[in-house]
């Protein structure tokens, strides 16, 4: 293990930044957590709404364990929501649960966001487990057996840069789905007034947890390029 300078000044003040933006999302969703809609609706009745708005059929809704675990899996069609979100009529159950929703409604319109996404899945997958290895891999060889050896950092650093732009591709997910969700609540009146206001905080709390993220890996793939590109020479 060594000490690398560029990790401190690149990398750490966007964890620091990711650290605040989890703590403002789980703050945020605690205190409009008791926060009681007027209409009384449950999280999987927002999200249920949201699918009728949209005219989608073929998607169920499920309860599932932890907090903050909610998600929509296209294979399954299934919305998986949190036990706190399922069944609590709290304002920031309604957001979350309705932010789920809208990911289905991507998936029902084929927004070309979320497409895009999942097609570079696997690649990210393999990049990340493997890009940093095939970087170190190729500089030591580059060093001591043949320069041509650092061919593979540039293929390394090619991998690393697909996490970032699979980062950068979810950030529109997000926010669409986010503001579907606003959409529609404000559209049906599914929250009134403060309480459409309370989940849009909701929302936009958790939308700054994938800006950070996105931040992170872009400054790591930056500290990678400046550490390693010299090497190719």
């Amino acid at each position: 293990m060594f000490f690398d300078p560029l990790y401190l000044v690149l990398v750490v003040p966007f964890i620091i930044i990711s650290m605040i933006a989890q703590y403002k999302v789980k703050s945020t969703y605690a205190k409009y957590s008791k926060v009681r809609n007027t209409r009384g609706l449950t999280g999987a009745q927002a999200a249920q709404a949201i699918l009728s708005y949209y005219g989608i059929t073929d998607v169920a809704i499920q309860m599932i364990g932890g907090t903050l675990t909610d998600n929509y899996n296209p294979k399954t069609n299934v919305i998986s929501l949190s036990q706190d979100v399922y069944n609590s009529t709290s304002v920031a159950a309604v957001g979350v649960a309705c932010h789920e929703a809208g990911h289905a409604a991507q998936y029902a319109e084929n927004y070309a966001p979320i497409k895009l996404r999942n097609a570079i899945i696997p690649i990210c997958n393999f990049g990340s487990s493997l890009s940093i290895p095939i970087i170190l891999i190729g500089a030591f060889l580059a060093a001591r057996v043949a320069q041509g050896f650092s061919i593979l950092i540039t293929i390394g650093i090619l991998l690393y840069a697909t996490v970032f732009i699979f980062q950068l591709i979810t950030l529109p997910v997000e926010f669409n789905a986010s503001r579907r969700a606003i959409k529609v609540i404000s559209e049906t009146n599914l929250l009134y007034d403060e309480e459409v206001s309370g989940a849009k905080k909701v929302l936009g709390a958790a939308a700054m947890t994938y800006v950070a993220a996105m931040l992170v890996s872009l400054a790591n793939l930056l500290r990678i390029i400046i550490r390693f590109s010299g090497r190719r020479n």
